[in-house]
């Protein structure tokens, strides 16, 4: 992602996605180089489908990016690698991202998101 400043929607879900502290541990080890989900597994300690639910929530948003490759032994592995992402909070960018978001339909009301 080279996006200099996010939507309002893309930034809150970039910061939703980064509120997690298991998903910043997996940014931080991506930020080292790429790896497969296996590996990143045992790396940081917890299970291949939990490791495998975060890694499509931040390859959701952007923050990370995928690829499939055939192994040694050709087996298909998807290896992950961080994006190409910066992300600046100040009053200013705030309020530019505000001024994009998706306005809640009046007859529905707000979001599930927007009322927690």
């Amino acid at each position: 992602m080279t996006h200099p400043h996010p939507t309002g929607d893309e930034l809150v879900e970039m910061l939703a996605a980064l509120a997690n502290p298991l998903r910043v541990r997996i940014v931080a080890t991506l930020a080292d180089g790429r790896d497969y989900v296996s590996h990143l597994a045992r790396e940081i300690g917890v299970s291949r489908p939990l490791v495998h639910m975060h890694l499509q929530r931040l390859e959701a948003v952007g923050l990370i990016k995928g690829s499939l490759e055939l192994s040694a032994d050709g087996k298909a592995m998807k290896y992950y690698e961080v994006t190409d992402f910066a992300l600046q909070l100040t009053p200013q960018t705030l309020a530019e991202a505000a001024e994009t978001l998706t306005i809640p339909d009046p007859v529905k009301g707000p979001s599930r998101k927007e009322r927690s």
